[in-house]
């Protein structure tokens, strides 16, 4: 099993910056893929970005890229999500995820464990 916690959500004007935290417990492996996901009101969940845990590989929503950042700690076993010059598009919940695979995948049914979600508000 694994747990995963989110934190770092809040509210921030247009063209601000937040960092988001995914604390993660239980057992990971090297070959897991870590994911951020979000859910804006009356919308599907749709993916963000992920890696590897072994930080080699990458993936980010076309919406996102180059504005967001996703890394991870394995020290700290926490993964981040820093989000840049956010718009009030990208008001949603926040999901951390975990999949039991090394390939990165964009879709929700590919991950196995999920967090409860940070809500992140940004006004214009």
């Amino acid at each position: 099993q694994v747990q995963l916690v989110e934190s770092g959500g809040g509210l921030v004007q247009a063209g601000g910056s937040l960092r988001l935290s995914c604390a993660v417990s239980g057992r990971v492996f090297s070959w897991y893929t870590m994911g951020w996901f979000r859910q804006a009101p009356g919308k599907e969940r749709e993916f963000v970005a992920a890696i590897t845990w072994n930080g080699r590989d990458t993936g980010y929503a076309d919406s996102v890229k180059g504005r967001f950042t996703i890394s991870r700690d394995g020290a700290k076993n926490t993964v981040y999500l820093q989000m840049n010059t956010l718009k009030p598009e990208d008001t949603a919940v926040y999901y951390c995820a975990v999949r039991p695979n090394s390939i990165v995948k964009v879709t929700t049914d590919e991950y196995d464990f999920w967090g409860q979600g940070t809500q992140v508000t940004v006004s214009s």
